[in-house]
């Protein structure tokens, strides 16, 4: 190589001996005709001396005309620092390197913004323009490393415990298990279409049929979503499938994993088996499916003690079929009518009617709810919440989904605003498997039953009979009605569970169906006619009838594991909602809006290009085409 050392990994060891360094300028110093330099590369940074009366008039020059990174050759000597000179926050900063010799081997236009962790002022696009620089930043740098030493960390942990790295194609049939699938045109073969995995699911239950056994892939996933914050268009998950297992065999598999990786990547010890909770009582006591345990703020439903009362929002909602839940803030101080307005505010962006505000203690004149309830109504709200103390009461009346939403999101609120989570979300590790969720969900907007999960999860074994039953309602149109919250297939549980960190999903999984008439059972409940059923998953059906075996899995998200460890949490400027920012893991990302600002894509094509794959545009899209791009054809025949 160019270099003898890495420029972070020099120490006393090496002082009396002579280094060659490459890297780039971090920041340059001139003491009166002295000039130092902060040389860096991947492995850090060391100071570099250049004095003319060691180096040469001629090299003294040159150092003092580099700039910000620019790229140098430096050839020089170890010594000690002087005494008093030191730096303890450098890891090389009890040495330095006195430059004999040194050659620019590339210098640096000006920068669109300084390598430098502290990026307040920089706008996201301009450093994801930039990527190439912005990832020269040692926050980038080390989460890079992370990234890489976790994943090794992986492979490393399920090679120990027999399991096989297989990859799966990346071109594949469209099947319809939930997310939307970008689409690829086949040259050879016209009008047909390859589409580019949302995930491996199906291929992976194809290895079980397989005999692997026991399966793993550190895979990459693609789905053409909407605009979000926290969604990338590609990202990469930790896919896992094994045969003949339980559910505990995989809770007991993951929290292994975890553990062993975050110890031999991030030093971090985390307790286990972690704590498991049904999803009722996720949505019933934190509002949410994926709820952040790191502090209380419980959830308490009300609907009982105020289902008659003379305020007509809480007794019409109840009578309505609706629902009352609330949370309890201790301290009248702790909201003001700012406060107090913008929580209303969230409660409404949820879909909810509003929030009901009820002080408890001296406050009460200025609640326009607690005018309207009796004495003891407030003594057994007060009771119900066990809230002897003074504070504030914040009901949510309204359909039950709705009311989930809104107090979720109001603890979330809540829990920042009263510091009751830690700063950095890395500081502490709240691991949590929900259990329990159902295997189906009503569709309103398309008047069907669709999975919570995908086609292919299992129902509880128990709960067969029930999916049985609610298949014949459908299919008779006899009992209840379809939606209906007593219909049966509403009580089917799945054999599912996702795993929770510190409030975000990071991972999801099931024991699958293995039998072809089980299969056909669920595709008939979620009313996927036969035809199409067979000409979407013939194959896999068709795979079920030559022994397949018992199997189920899972599929962590690496980069929101690596978000969270990397404290690339983020705060939502209108709602004030933290969310991860997964982009600060991934080397190139996209924008929120699956734009990429570094190479401008996606980009047009030239026709010539679009007629081999046979397509052709629309005359509205191809115009918007050609003027946005300066004209790509002339025609769109």
């Amino acid at each position: 190589m160019l270099k003898s050392h890495p420029c972070g990994g020099l120490t006393g060891k090496e002082i009396g001996n002579q280094v060659v360094l490459c890297g780039w300028v971090q920041r340059k110093r001139d003491h009166g005709g002295v000039t130092f330099i902060d040389l860096r590369d991947r492995s850090g940074i060391v100071q570099v001396v250049f004095d003319p009366r060691e180096c040469g008039q001629e090299v003294a020059t040159l150092a003092r005309e580099v700039g910000s990174e620019w790229v140098l050759k430096v050839s020089g000597v170890v010594h000690r620092r002087p005494p008093g000179t030191e730096n303890p926050r450098l890891a090389t900063g009890e040495i330095e390197v006195r430059a004999q010799e040194a050659t620019v081997l590339n210098p640096a236009s000006p920068l669109p913004f300084p390598v430098r962790d502290d990026v307040k002022g920089v706008d996201e696009i301009l450093r994801l323009k930039y990527r190439y620089l912005d990832l020269r930043r040692p926050a980038m740098r080390q989460a890079l490393e992370l990234r890489h030493r976790f994943t090794k960390a992986v492979r490393d942990f399920m090679d120990q415990q027999g399991f096989w790295e297989v990859e799966t194609p990346i071109l594949w049939k469209h099947t319809p298990e939930g997310a939307r699938e970008f689409l690829v045109p086949s040259r050879l073969h016209p009008g047909r279409f390859f589409v580019l995995p949302q995930s491996p699911q199906i291929a992976k239950q194809l290895l079980m049929v397989a005999g692997v056994e026991k399966y793993f892939q550190i895979a990459r996933c693609l789905r053409d979503e909407d605009p979000r914050a926290d969604r990338q268009p590609e990202f990469t998950q930790i896919d896992v499938e094994m045969s003949f297992v339980t559910a505990d065999d995989i809770y007991e598999l993951v929290e292994g994993l975890l553990s062993y990786a975050l110890k031999v990547a991030a030093g971090r010890d985390i307790p286990t088996p972690f704590l498991k909770m049904s999803y009722q009582e996720a949505m019933t006591r934190y509002g949410s499916d994926k709820p952040d345990i790191r502090f209380g703020l419980l959830v308490e439903d009300v609907t009982d003690i105020l289902k008659e009362s003379s305020f007509r929002a809480f007794s019409d909602t109840v009578r309505e079929g609706g629902i009352i839940r609330g949370l309890f803030v201790p301290g009248l101080e702790t909201l003001g009518r700012k406060d107090l307005a913008e929580l209303t505010e969230l409660t409404k962006r949820a879909g909810a009617k509003g929030l009901a505000t009820i002080p408890i203690g001296d406050r009460q004149q200025e609640s326009l709810v607690a005018r309207f309830l009796t004495e003891k109504e407030k003594e057994a709200l007060a009771s119900r919440f066990g809230s002897e103390r003074p504070g504030w009461i914040l009901l949510v009346a309204d359909q039950a989904d709705r009311v989930e939403e809104a107090v979720g999101l109001l603890r979330l609120k809540l829990a920042r605003h009263r510091k009751l989570v830690p700063e950095r979300c890395s500081q502490e590790l709240a691991f949590l498997w929900i259990v329990d969720r159902p295997l189906l969900e009503w569709d309103a907007r398309e008047e069907r039953y669709v999975p919570l999960h995908h086609p292919f999860t299992s129902p509880f074994p128990e709960d067969i009979p029930l999916l049985e039953e609610g298949v014949r309602m459908l299919e008779t149109g006899r009992g209840e009605k379809k939606g209906s919250p007593d219909h049966p297939l509403r009580r089917v549980r799945a054999y599912a569970y996702d795993i929770v960190l510190n409030g975000y999903e990071i991972g999801g999984g099931s024991i699958r169906i293995h039998d072809r008439s089980l299969q056909e059972l669920v595709f008939r409940a979620i009313e996927l006619p036969r035809e199409e059923a067979k000409r979407k998953f013939g194959f896999l059906l068709e795979a079920f009838e030559y022994g397949a075996p018992p199997h189920g899995g899972i599929a962590l998200g690496l980069d929101r594991i690596l978000a969270v460890l990397c404290d690339a949490e983020q705060t939502d400027p209108d709602s004030g909602l933290p969310y991860l920012n997964i982009r600060e893991v991934i080397a190139f990302p996209k924008t929120s809006t699956m734009a990429d600002p570094l190479t401008g894509a996606p980009t047009p094509v030239d026709e010539k290009v679009l007629k081999e794959q046979h397509i052709t545009l629309v005359p509205e899209v191809w115009a918007k085409v050609q003027q946005e791009a300066g004209g790509i054809g002339e025609s769109n025949e």
